[in-house]
């Protein structure tokens, strides 16, 4: 996502190097990067608490909130200040189109609707309905009073109210619920921060947009390019459920990184192990249960047959050396073998060279 570390890296690295050009430029990939570190935080929070429900606790409510403000945030710098003067810079113009979709992507997880992921604040009428109604409940018309409830007006009309409901109404708008006007109806809890949109098209188009701009213009092994097409997979799978897809990508990704004959320093070297390894691990989510199984129960197979057959190879052995001392005489020692001898065999002394001997 824009809390990734290798983005992290680039962020700080690029505002480095625009700073003597473009001041307002790098102040504001400054910023952004603060923005991120901040959002990496709470949103490895909001991951460990994805199976819990929001509504519940005001804490949560706060902490999404909090994540749905700061993406806010870092998507109108980046839209105003950022996309328009990347023109003539390569890596600055791949980070700055990755990190829209990364926004996006959080947009999609945290508050789309209609909801794709369980991460996401509970839906108005989710809210309503788990709320608990407070209102004691009204006894059944013609049930016998204990006499000590107050007495009310309305509980003479009772009879009267049940015997008018049983009929039909008489006025087209008698007797159905009362609708709020358009535009006043329930809103999610976010509302008053971003508008309700289904965000999921739109930061599929620009993941697209940044996975094709990354192609054009880095090698395949580039760091950059590998966390745009890393966190693609993540949302193919999270987000879109394309399972295939995501395993897809992942896999033709690390294809690419081995075909890469460009070199690259170390640092950019450890980073793209690690991009690779994630990727590996994408390749692997979503298979069925049975496939896993399969797989652990050849690789079980594989060993017990290499067992069984290194087992009938010493008692092979152990056989031989009890034939080998049951054929020997008794009292008789059985000598060990002569290990074969690697040296040059003796050459012969010739008469004449023995005069040096004497």
């Amino acid at each position: 996502m824009a809390s990734s570390e290798v983005d992290q890296k680039f962020l700080g690295k690029l505002a480095k190097a625009v700073e003597q050009d473009n001041p307002l430029l790098a102040a504001m990939l400054f910023k952004i990067l603060g923005l991120s570190i901040n959002l990496s935080q709470e949103l490895v929070q909001a991951r460990k608490l994805r199976r819990r429900d929001p509504a519940k606790s005001p804490q949560h409510l706060k902490l999404y909130f909090h994540i749905i403000w700061l993406s806010r945030e870092g998507l109108v710098m980046l839209e105003q200040y950022v996309l328009p003067v990347v023109g003539k810079y390569v890596e600055l113009k791949v980070l700055a189109y990755k990190l829209r979709a990364s926004f996006y992507h959080i947009f999609v997880l945290f508050y789309n609707q209609p909801p794709v992921s369980t991460m996401g604040l509970s839906s108005p009428d989710i809210a309503g309905s788990s709320e608990a109604d407070t209102t004691p409940p009204r006894p059944a018309p013609g049930a016998p009073s204990k006499g000590k409830g107050v007495a009310r007006d309305e509980d003479y009309d009772m009879d009267a109210q049940s015997t008018r409901s049983s009929l039909q109404p008489t006025h087209p708008m008698e007797g159905g619920p009362v609708q709020p006007p358009p535009g006043f109806g329930p809103e999610p809890p976010a509302a008053f921060l971003l508008p309700t949109a289904d965000y999921l098209p739109l930061a599929n188009r620009y993941f697209k947009d940044a996975i094709t701009l990354a192609q054009d213009l880095l090698w395949g092994s580039h760091t950059l390019r590998l966390s745009v097409k890393t966190e693609y997979a993540a949302f193919l799978y999270e987000c879109v459920h394309d399972v295939e897809g995501s395993r897809k990508l992942a896999k033709d990704t690390i294809a690419e990184v081995y075909e890469a004959a460009e070199g690259i320093d170390n640092d950019m070297f450890s980073d793209a192990c690690e991009l690779v390894t994630i990727l590996g691990k994408m390749m692997k989510r979503g298979l069925s249960a049975s496939t896993s199984s399969r797989a652990k129960g050849a690789s079980r197979s594989g060993r017990s047959a290499a067992q069984t057959q290194t087992q009938q190879q010493i008692h092979q052995q152990q056989q031989a050396r009890k034939r080998a001392a049951s054929s020997a005489r008794p009292g008789t020692i059985v000598p060990p073998p002569i290990p074969p001898t690697t040296s040059a065999p003796m050459q012969p002394i010739h008469p004449d060279d023995m005069v040096e001997f004497i």
